[in-house]
């Protein structure tokens, strides 16, 4: 079996902190680099802070190729793990695909603090078209969605098409599931977002059974919000969202 290298800043993040525990996922052929920004901003308010790079990811379209939706979520729960270990209580966080990886948490562990979700997927159509109907192996890339010049993310060239079919699956899964998700949750939705429609993010809010739920419009951002106009914001509002419920009984 070939052994993939790790690309430079695609790896995985873990710093110890307090026992409040702070699990984000990266998203779709993307890296950790697109949510080091929230990592560094939790981690220096004391957090701790576990961002694993998912099976597949961070090396090579091929290597990706092979992994599954169920080698995704067994990273998040190698890293939920890990938090466990040191912490209290726990949240997840994550982008794109992170976002319905951090509900798959919510869904396994019902003591969850809550999730704070970035532009999420639940049902993006073209994607399932293209699994359906592509005779390719790999198509064009979907990362550096960002409205801010010069800004860009890591993430693969190309898509494997074959892992698109298991990304349509892990949100099958999961959307077949939000009625059962009741921890607090705070989503942002970009208005402007060319890989994941913003109406999933309004589906989610709307679905899930959260007492305590928010969604925050973003106007500066498209898809990688996480480095994107809006990136301000939701460190902000997601520090603040820590604090309150972290300190609930």
């Amino acid at each position: 079996m070939k052994k993939y290298t790790v690309l430079e800043g695609a790896q995985a993040i873990y710093r110890e902190g307090n026992e409040v525990g702070i699990l984000i996922s990266h998203g779709f052929t993307g890296t950790t680099q697109s949510i080091k920004p929230l990592a560094d901003a939790f981690s220096n308010e004391g957090y701790t802070v576990a961002c694993p790079r998912l099976q597949g990811h961070g090396t090579a379209p091929e290597d990706m190729e092979k992994s599954t939706y169920e080698d995704w979520m067994d990273s998040i729960d190698e890293a939920y793990d890990w938090l466990t270990k040191r912490c209290k209580k726990i949240f997840a966080a994550g982008l794109s695909m992170g976002g319905t990886l951090a509900l798959y948490a919510a869904l396994k562990h019902k003591d969850i603090s809550g999730t704070i979700l970035i532009n999420p997927a639940i049902d993006i159509p073209d994607m399932e078209n293209t699994a359906e109907n592509s005779d390719e192996r790999f198509i064009d890339a979907i990362g550096s969605d960002i409205k801010k010049p010069g800004v860009y993310e890591l993430a693969y060239d190309k898509t494997p098409v074959a892992a698109i079919s298991q990304l349509n699956r892990l949100m099958g899964k999961i959307h077949d599931t939000l009625g059962e998700i009741h921890c607090p949750m705070l989503i942002f939705v970009s208005e402007e977002d060319h890989v994941v429609p913003p109406d999933n993010s309004e589906m989610i809010f709307d679905t899930v059974l959260s007492e305590h739920k928010e969604l925050i419009h973003l106007e500066n951002s498209y898809h990688v919000a996480t480095l994107d106009g809006d990136q301000d914001i939701i460190i902000e509002r997601s520090l603040e969202f820590i604090v309150a419920y972290s300190n609930a009984k």
